[in-house]
């Protein structure tokens, strides 16, 4: 983003309201659409975004809300269908808006035919758990498409990769090594995996358990 960018933001939950604060942090203008009035009053009393009390489906409330000059509309409440209705009544205000709906993690990819974007806030906060559960010698980093992780895998004294070069270390198909030691550089086929350093990994589920017995033993 180059640019403050002005962005509607539907549902003032704990997902909506923290995605507002953060967007507020980074200088972007910010609505909130928020149906209870208690927490359109905690959010007032925070005063991160404009506040707006209504429901986000109604196209008066969005349009209140500036919809035909927003850049973005992202539909946060914790109702897959109500959020790609205010998506998809976003768009049909206003054609050029970049719409995002938080939708069910079972629900998949099939919704992104109806928005440009969907977000899965439970799966970043289990991602945080999971690292901060099993230490800094793996973290998932972000989920890239839903199916492909970017990690941050430390390498063992006593795994096969230690000390060996990219060239020599059978990689299975689904997995790139991105980084070389603690990410300061794209790695290449003469990278060294050394043992104690850190280097980002791109994976796919299904060899995950193959790259972390190649970097981890």
């Amino acid at each position: 983003m180059t640019k403050d960018l002005k962005v509607i933001v539907a549902g003032g939950g704990r997902v909506g309201f923290q995605t507002a604060e953060l967007l507020a942090d980074r200088g972007h203008d910010v609505t909130i659409i928020e149906q209870r009035t208690d927490i359109v009053e905690q959010i007032a009393d925070e005063w991160v975004a404009t506040v707006i009390e209504g429901d986000a489906t109604n196209p008066d409330i969005i349009e209140q809300a500036g919809v035909e000059d927003a850049d973005a509309i992202a539909a946060l409440t914790g109702v897959t269908g109500l959020n790609l209705a205010v998506c998809m009544a976003a768009k049909e205000l206003s054609p050029g808006i970049r719409t995002v709906a938080r939708i069910e993690r079972s629900a998949g990819e099939s919704y992104t035919r109806f928005v440009d974007a969907v977000v899965f806030p439970e799966r970043a906060g289990a991602r945080l758990a999971a690292n901060e559960i099993v230490g800094s010698d793996v973290q998932t980093l972000s989920d890239v498409t839903g199916a492909l992780d970017i990690m941050l895998i430390r390498v063992h004294e006593e795994s096969p990769a230690a000390g060996k070069r990219l060239a020599d270390v059978r990689f299975p198909s689904g997995a790139l090594v991105v980084s070389d030691a603690d990410g300061e550089r794209i790695a290449g086929s003469d990278t060294t995996l050394t043992a104690g350093k850190r280097y980002v990994v791109a994976v796919e589920p299904a060899v995950a358990d193959e790259v972390m017995n190649l970097m981890r033993g």
